[in-house]
């Protein structure tokens, strides 16, 4: 029997991203035929879905006005049964194959109510209307995903069914990585990865590291992701010439190159300041380093100190306070054996908990609903 044709369109995401392709194609391919259209897309990551190479430009406008067109060109003659969308430029286009007979939905993966004055590009009085106005008719027309519970405060008023999945680690792709806990007590490593900026509390990190290298003046920190901030921003930091040799940055990378790294680290780093969404909103490396079977270091918001003091798995700060931070990084390594024993609860509560094997269920269940139940 012939699968029932999907496809899965970004104009921004990586052709490696963990969660469109590792967890959310992967799963559905079992059941339907996946095509996926993302910037720079590789066809040998995943050989069981069919993807589309899009051109990356930056800007939502080019995005608009290019990439865009170049979907519908080459995407129309698919006739999909439904269509999947990560971005809010994607809205508009995505109406031509829903007036097509196709079903669509809206994935939203940040609150940009509350997070568009973050950014630094991609943004404007324009831009804000025309992302508030198509939001707004994809409530009405559209199936919507959400990757965290308190989008629904925000959007209240949905015609169509939905459903929260969560973007916790695929076991199987992390396992391989993960190591015996085995940290270096002369020259302690600690792990980041995610996106770097001054609202991620990486201005208060460098005062805190600065503190730890008093004591362990030997110690290194590998990061992996793309910086919002440049060496000038970085200069203005009082600290960071201190520790600037300590710091290893190593831009966006494909996590299956990042997460060797891991092992030998002392901890993973998930600090981000009560700004945008953050509080409300799961950070997904909080749960990767768990699965790793690292003590994790976070922000000391409600919804993460539900997780981690609960499973006693590291410890939650303010991401505002150097001092505190810098203790608890001693602290980890001072005592390996408490850190190791942080990391081995973190990893069951991920294993019992926190995997994506509930969400693969959700994801599967909701793809029925809409192509077999309206």
């Amino acid at each position: 029997m012939k699968k029932v044709r999907v496809l899965h369109v970004s104009t921004a995401h990586q052709p490696q991203d963990p969660r469109v392709v590792f967890k959310q194609c992967q799963t559905l391919t079992e059941h339907y035929e996946v095509f996926c259209a993302l910037p720079h897309a590789d066809p040998t990551i995943a050989t069981s879905i069919h993807f589309i190479r899009l051109p990356y430009f930056r800007r939502v406008i080019w995005r608009t006005l290019l990439t865009c067109p170049f979907i519908l060109l080459r995407c129309l003659w698919l006739r999909p049964k439904l269509v999947h969308v990560y971005v809010p430029e994607l809205l508009p286009f995505a109406y031509i194959f829903w007036l097509l007979g196709a079903q669509v939905i809206y994935e939203v993966q940040e609150n940009l109510y509350k997070k568009m004055h973050l950014k630094t590009i991609n943004k404007g009085f324009l831009l804000t209307k025309m992302f508030s106005w198509f939001d707004q008719l994809a409530r009405r027309h559209f199936y919507l995903v959400f990757t965290e519970h308190a989008y629904l405060h925000t959007y209240t008023d949905l015609v169509n069914s939905h459903a929260v999945i969560y973007n916790y680690p695929l076991l199987s792709f992390i396992e391989p990585f993960r190591q015996p806990y085995s940290p270096n007590p002369g020259q302690p490593s600690f792990f980041y990865i995610g996106w770097l900026s001054f609202e991620r509390a990486f201005d208060t990190l460098v005062e805190a590291l600065a503190q730890l290298k008093i004591i362990y003046p030997n110690f290194n920190v590998d990061l992996f992701g793309q910086c919002t901030f440049v060496e000038s921003d970085l200069a203005k930091l009082p600290h960071y010439r201190d520790i600037q040799t300590n710091l290893a940055f190593h831009g966006y990378t494909d996590q299956r190159i990042a997460f060797p790294y891991a092992a030998g680290a002392t901890a993973g780093l998930a600090l981000l300041k009560p700004v945008g969404d953050y509080p409300d909103s799961y950070t997904t490396k909080l749960f990767e380093y768990m699965a790793l079977g690292l003590p994790v270091i976070t922000s000391n918001f409600a919804l993460y100190q539900d997780i981690v003091e609960r499973h006693q798995c590291g410890f939650c700060v303010s991401p505002y306070d150097p001092t505190q931070i810098a203790d608890a990084l001693s602290y980890l390594v001072d005592h390996p054996d408490e850190a190791r024993l942080m990391g081995q609860r973190g990893y069951r509560a991920v294993e019992q908990f926190y995997n994506w094997s509930s969400e693969a269920n959700k994801l599967l269940n909701f793809y029925e609903h809409i192509l077999y139940r309206t």
